[in-house]
C-alpha cells in the first residue's frame, strides 16, 4: 500500500500535467481563432466584445465631476463613497444640489 508522501507527490505530478495539458489546448485553440480571424479579416472590434481586451477595464475611468466644492475645490464624481467634506457639508444642512456642477 502506498504512503501519503507517495499519493502526494503522484498527485502533484498529475496536477503538474492537468496544467500542461490545459495551457497546449489553450494556446491551440488561441491560434485557431487568430488563424480564422485573419482568413476572414476579422478584428477584435469585429467581434463586439467590449471588455475582453486586456486593459479594457470600467474601473478606474476617469469620469467627469457631478458635484464640487466650490470653497476648496475638491470634487467628486457621484460614483463610491461620498467624501468626507461632502458628508460635513450635508451634516451641517446643505443639499446635495448645492454642489451640483
Amino acid at each position: 500500500m502506498s504512503n501519503l508522501k507517495d499519493l502526494l507527490a503522484r498527485k502533484a505530478a498529475i496536477e503538474k500535467q492537468i496544467e500542461e495539458a490545459a495551457r497546449a489546448e489553450r494556446a491551440g485553440a488561441v491560434a485557431e481563432v487568430k488563424a480564422l480571424m485573419t482568413a476572414h479579416g476579422l478584428s477584435i472590434a469585429d467581434l463586439g466584445a467590449r471588455g475582453a481586451v486586456k486593459g479594457a477595464r470600467a474601473s478606474g475611468t476617469k469620469v467627469p465631476a457631478k458635484y464640487r466644492n466650490k470653497a476648496t475645490g475638491d470634487s467628486w464624481s457621484g460614483r463610491g463613497l461620498r467624501p468626507n467634506w461632502l458628508k460635513a457639508a450635508l451634516a451641517s444642512g446643505k443639499k446635495l444640489e448645492d454642489f451640483a456642477v
